[in-house]
């Protein structure tokens, strides 16, 4: 992923992006304050598009289906791509400065902010309950259900585009997050999609391997 990467970091640095030094550089009045929204809404938009083109049949198996190895996201989850698919997801991150102007504090900020959302919508921890919002629980009906809920920060290009699916209540009640009776129901509806999308299940499970040295 850096080597691919490495293009666009030489060539901000020998000047053909649109980055600027200080505050006082900024191409307009307050454009320091709405190169913010407009990096969130440029980039959500272009990786829900790339995204989405990742699940079809021809290119999911080969680049996109390692990082749907984990059913259930986890921090980890969030980085582990092939590194193909990894860089396709970052592209438009690398783009928008050389089509919009950007401070260059701004984007240090705005790349840990990315890695930081990352991790939380892959971390299991479902804090809120947001329609507009692509937070934990939307993003693991991705890796629960395959084909919905594309979207990096918000829910509007999924709503748009017929790929939302608005997380089972039961994620945000402590006593059935983690039933056994949820549990059954996601598995049981997960399997079926899975196996419409990938086929036979390739995977191997932790418990069934232990179940088989015990035996």
């Amino acid at each position: 992923m850096s080597l691919l990467t490495a293009p666009f970091l030489v060539a901000e640095v020998r000047g053909y992006a649109k980055l600027y030094d200080t505050f006082d550089e900024e191409p307009f009045p307050y454009y320091s304050i709405l190169q913010f929204p407009l990096f969130i809404a440029f980039t959500d938009f272009f990786i829900y598009w790339i995204h989405r083109g990742l699940h079809h049949p021809s290119v999911y198996k080969t680049l996109h289906k390692p990082h749907h190895k984990w059913i259930m996201p986890s921090p980890f989850a969030s980085h582990a791509f092939h590194p193909v698919d990894g860089w396709s997801q970052s592209v438009p991150y690398h783009v928008f400065p050389f089509i919009f102007p950007l401070q260059k504090g701004a984007y240090v900020v705005l790349f840990g902010f990315i890695n930081i959302w990352t991790v939380m919508i892959h971390d299991g921890e479902y804090v809120a309950n947001s329609p507009v919002i692509n937070g934990a629980a939307c993003h693991t009906m991705h890796h629960l259900y395959f084909n919905y809920n594309y979207g990096q920060f918000t829910t509007l290009w999924d709503r748009m585009g017929g790929s939302y699916r608005k997380p089972n209540e039961e994620l945000f009640r402590r006593e059935t997050k983690m039933g056994e009776e949820e549990w059954k129901r996601q598995t049981k509806e997960m399997e079926t999609i899975l196996k419409d999308v990938e086929g036979d299940d390739d995977r191997k499970y932790l418990a069934e391997e232990a179940s088989k040295k015990n035996l």
